[in-house]
């Protein structure tokens, strides 16, 4: 990890971009205004209406997870009206794409940005949803590995290919390539006990929601000594970050170098405000 002083971490929000709440490029305008540098869109392509799987926040599922924006065009139309501000995804369900046409729509991105793109993945708890586009869900993560990989190969070959049990493909071409070298930093988006291995296996980030917990840095350490990969070049990103300067300086403390607050899926009169309260915690925590 960075490990950097506080004033040199970064701050940004996350919001679902629904059909009912403030649209993509008034939000990221007002994002960039304010000195924030990020802003993050999750997906869901549908919810199954049966609704078996049961909600991981408790309770009844917010509408917003089936109201919400194609991540990839909301943040296209971000990057068309900024450019500063990183824009990523919090996360993207890879488990349920297609790789070519993902690593394509993401090349395209960090394109139409400059650069700055970042890709927040994880496989999701929906098991209807994933299965409604042939997915396995008992082998999400080994099918999300494979399909990252896949997305690599792509963006920095001319000459693609792959053949994993997953994903298998011959030599293929596709443009545009990324801006990044090695294409957009992949965060992932678990706080599973298997998390630390897949980092450090073919990740960049780590994206947990609330906070390190007991022991997890000695975990990550020893994962990344065990791939001969150096900890310290990880980020490490604080999704649903405690909207309070005094919490908030002690998760950069931990080792958090970007904290992302959350904002509600709602009109842009109840949005901004909330937003504004955001730069006045950052302007608190960097005294």
């Amino acid at each position: 990890m960075a490990f950097r002083a506080i004033e040199e971490t970064q701050f940004g929000v996350s919001m679902f971009p629904t059909d009912y709440s403030i649209q993509p490029v008034e939000l990221a305008n007002a994002v960039e205004a304010r000195g924030l540098d990020s802003l993050f869109f999750p997906e869901h392509t549908h919810i199954p209406a049966s609704r078996k799987s049961p909600f991981p926040g408790g309770g009844d599922l917010p509408k917003q997870y089936w109201h919400s924006h194609d991540p990839f065009v909301a943040l296209g139309a971000a990057a068309a009206v900024t450019e500063r501000i990183l824009l990523g995804t919090g996360i993207c369900l890879i488990i349920e794409r297609d790789p070519i046409t993902t690593a394509k729509e993401i090349a395209s991105l960090d394109m139409i940005s400059n650069g700055r793109s970042v890709i927040g993945i994880g496989a999701g708890w929906n098991r209807e949803e994933m299965e409604n586009h042939g997915a396995n869900f008992s082998s999400r993560w080994a099918i999300v590995r494979e399909k990252v990989l896949a997305m690599r190969e792509i963006w920095t070959k001319e000459d693609a290919e792959f053949h994993g049990e997953h994903v298998d493909f011959d030599p293929i071409w596709s443009y545009p390539k990324p801006i990044q070298k090695n294409g957009p930093p992949i965060w992932i988006g678990a706080n599973s006990k298997w998390v630390f291995d897949r980092i450090a296996d073919y990740a960049d980030g780590w994206m947990p929601i609330g906070g390190l917990g007991s022991g997890n840095m000695d975990r990550l350490r020893d994962a990344f000594e065990a791939h001969g990969r150096k900890v310290e070049d990880l980020d490490l990103a604080l999704f649903g970050s405690p909207m309070d300067a005094d919490q908030a300086r002690g998760r950069i403390e931990q080792g958090f170098d970007h904290l992302i607050f959350n904002l509600p899926s709602e009109t842009a009169d109840k949005v901004l405000p909330i937003l504004d309260r955001c730069v006045e915690v950052v302007k608190a925590i960097r005294g």
